[in-house]
């Protein structure tokens, strides 16, 4: 989309990722979804319902696997070395791994390291899994080669299907997800989420949307334009799409996802003979 162009925002989500993460949507009429905050009306587009999904950890969640793990001081002074952050480092170790591999610039599946491993995320909240709590004490005690970062975003990501699950059990569809926040500019993980979602993924064109969002409100209070949709349509567009899902990776994300689901059925049946043991000691 360039600016200027109508768009129907009920089409689509908004991903903010930050220490946590937002997943806004936008619904002509109210829609309840359990575990998810809202509606709440005209509290992002002004005659629109707002619903908000999210994770209460996201950005803080990758900071938390990579920082604990064994090898991170080694690949903390190899990125420095490099005069890169950190997971851009991760990013392009496991590029040069695929390209080995001859598997392209896919991962998951092609990048065969990640396929055995599955991660909860750190925790859940408005995603209709409202209750849940996740701690991850795995280790990999080997070399930071990305295998558990990729497998860490795999798991953000089923976390983040599942809000959009949730939404379209209950009348809120999307074809669009537009992310933003710092890990929103990672290839890696904007393909992921696609991936995994089923979505395609964009970002904005500019690299400040909350900046330009706070311009719009300034530009409607000074009359430049006459209302916060103008604004939008004026002074937004979109980046780079996501590629098109790969044939076969839906089915393994699909498979990943019941192993996920699993994972959180058995923390949580672990979960209530602790709480059972804490409520009779109070």
């Amino acid at each position: 989309m360039r600016s200027g162009e109508a768009v129907d925002v009920c089409r689509r989500l908004a991903y903010i990722m930050g220490t946590s993460a937002c997943i806004m949507a936008t619904t002509s009429e109210p829609r309840f979804v359990p575990g998810v905050w809202g509606p709440y009306y005209s509290g992002m587009v002004p005659g629109f319902w707002l619903n908000e999904g999210g994770q209460s950890a996201a950005g803080a969640a990758v900071d938390h696997l990579i920082r604990s793990h064994p090898a991170y001081h080694e690949a903390l002074a190899a990125a420095q070395a490099a005069g890169i952050e950190i997971l851009e480092f991760l990013e392009r170790r496991i590029g040069r791994a695929l390209e080995r591999s001859g598997r392209g610039g896919a991962v998951c599946p092609r990048y065969p390291r990640s396929a055995g491993i599955s991660r909860q995320p750190f925790t859940l909240r408005r995603s209709g899994l409202a209750r849940d709590r996740r701690r991850d004490g795995s280790r990999h005690r080997h070399r930071l080669d990305g295998a558990a970062f990729v497998a860490g975003l795999c798991g953000l990501a089923y976390g983040l299907a599942d809000v959009v699950d949730a939404f379209r059990t209950h009348g809120v569809d999307s074809d669009l997800m537009v992310i933003s926040g710092g890990a929103g500019r990672s290839v890696l993980v904007r393909q992921i989420m696609a991936d995994t979602t089923g979505l395609t993924v964009a970002v904005p064109e500019t690299q400040e949307p909350v900046l330009l969002g706070a311009a719009m409100l300034g530009a409607v209070a000074g009359s430049c334009y006459g209302s916060i949709g103008e604004a939008m349509a004026s002074m937004s567009a979109i980046g780079c799409l996501s590629e098109p899902t790969a044939p076969g990776m839906a089915d393994f994300h699909r498979t990943k996802r019941r192993v996920h689901g699993l994972m959180r059925k058995l923390d949580h049946e672990a979960a209530i003979p602790c709480a059972d043991r804490m409520d009779r000691r109070r």
